[in-house]
């Protein structure tokens, strides 16, 4: 990478990391202290409350992408960033539960992702992308290992409603961070005036290598989220107390960052689709593991070493798949891209979460491993006739 290069792809992932830190800090402890609201007795209310972000992410996106293409990237993170920080104080002074909701879905109204990808695009050469992704990538991967040991302390500390006005600040930090640490972004977003916005979102929808990686997006994140639905009772199950499950998945994160790390020379050699498909493959055989696993006694040991598994397999496809879809959209309509493909991100983790709630009291663990593991054999096959895109 170029001196810029660098300095866009980490003052870029400080943002993501700022953001997801927040986010994350609130989940390992959201179900249990809102119950203390009032209208806290009821389940789906809360489970609502913890749902709705990713809802109005999913629906928000596309907007605010085509928005950058049309008025840039970063004035478009800065109005993102002051909404995410509003629904953060909003969240943070909730009296009660509707609430908290509504300030989770202002939360989500402020949908960057994909101002921030794209712009990380056009900022990064094609051959050094996917190592730019994969810093980003990189970056809510630590984030969230770090808020599985932070979260409990904090809470402990000053609450749920400290813990959003943590967030609140982290993101006004991230503000600061576009407005004096990103580069300037390149003047090209008139191109998108001239292709006309609505066609624009119809070339992107239309085609049939992006419409792959928006499927496999939106399947890889309604597993990720499914998953962890059982996973943590097998983990209390094995003897490990939940307070300790960071033991595990700390190791897992930073080892599987290791070997992403080895994706990078086979990209150049060529081999991005043997490793794109061999990721998604892999994925679906820990699937099959945590099948098996769930019909026995599984050790913690097991179970470490098959979410180590799933984590090289998740990075892998978390820092080639944004990647590819910059690459193989046209220019001027990259942010819309971004933008269909963030959405179906955020709308994956929203499917996610209740298909593996009701698969798990309905079918069981082994009901909902055995889900996960078709959805990703799916994926293999509409991936397979996938070629990758070309570097310039």
């Amino acid at each position: 990478m170029t001196g810029q290069e660098r300095r866009s792809a980490v003052s870029l992932a400080m943002i993501f990391a700022l953001r997801m830190l927040g986010l994350f800090l609130v989940l390992p402890v959201f179900s249990l202290e809102a119950r203390k609201y009032p209208g806290g007795d009821d389940a789906a209310m809360i489970g609502l409350a913890m749902g709705i972000y990713g809802l109005t992410q999913g629906l928000l996106q596309i907007p605010f992408g085509v928005a950058s293409d049309r008025f840039g990237r970063k004035r478009v993170m800065v109005i993102g960033l002051v909404i995410f920080a509003a629904g953060s104080a909003m969240a943070a002074l909730a009296p009660t539960l509707a609430w908290l909701v509504s300030g989770r879905a202002l939360q989500g109204a402020g949908a960057i992702s994909a101002a921030v990808t794209a712009l990380l695009a056009d900022q990064t050469r094609d051959v050094v992308r996917t190592k730019a992704m994969a810093l980003v990538g990189a970056s809510i991967g630590l984030m969230f290992a770090i808020s599985l040991v932070l979260s409990p302390m904090l809470n402990a500390l000053v609450g749920l409603n400290g813990l959003f006005a943590m967030t609140g600040t982290l993101a006004v930090a991230g503000i600061a961070v576009v407005l004096w640490w990103v580069p300037p972004e390149p003047r090209q977003h008139a191109a998108s005036v001239q292709l006309g916005l609505s066609q624009g979102l119809v070339a992107v929808l239309r085609h049939p290598a992006l419409l792959r990686m928006n499927f496999g997006v939106f399947i890889l994140h309604a597993v990720q989220l499914s998953m962890w639905v059982a996973l943590p009772t097998m983990l209390v199950q094995a003897g490990l107390l939940k307070d300790h499950h960071w033991w595990v998945y700390l190791p897992a994160v930073l080892g599987s960052f290791f070997i992403m790390g080895g994706m990078f020379p086979l990209e150049k050699r060529g081999y991005l689709r043997a490793v794109f498909l061999s990721a998604v493959a892999l994925i679906g055989l820990v699937q099959l593991g945590l099948l098996w696993l769930s019909t026995a006694a599984p050790t913690i040991g097991q179970l470490a070493f098959i979410l180590f598994l799933f984590f090289c397999g998740f990075n892998v496809l978390e820092a080639s798949q944004p990647s590819m879809v910059s690459r193989l959209a046209p220019a001027s309509a990259r942010g819309t891209a971004m933008g269909v493909y963030n959405s179906l991100q955020s709308l994956g983790f929203f499917t996610g979460g209740l298909a593996g709630g009701w698969l798990a009291k309905n079918a069981g663990p082994q009901g909902l491993f055995m889900a996960c593991a078709a959805a990703m054999l799916v994926w293999l096959l509409v991936a397979w006739p996938m070629t990758a895109p070309p570097r310039h």
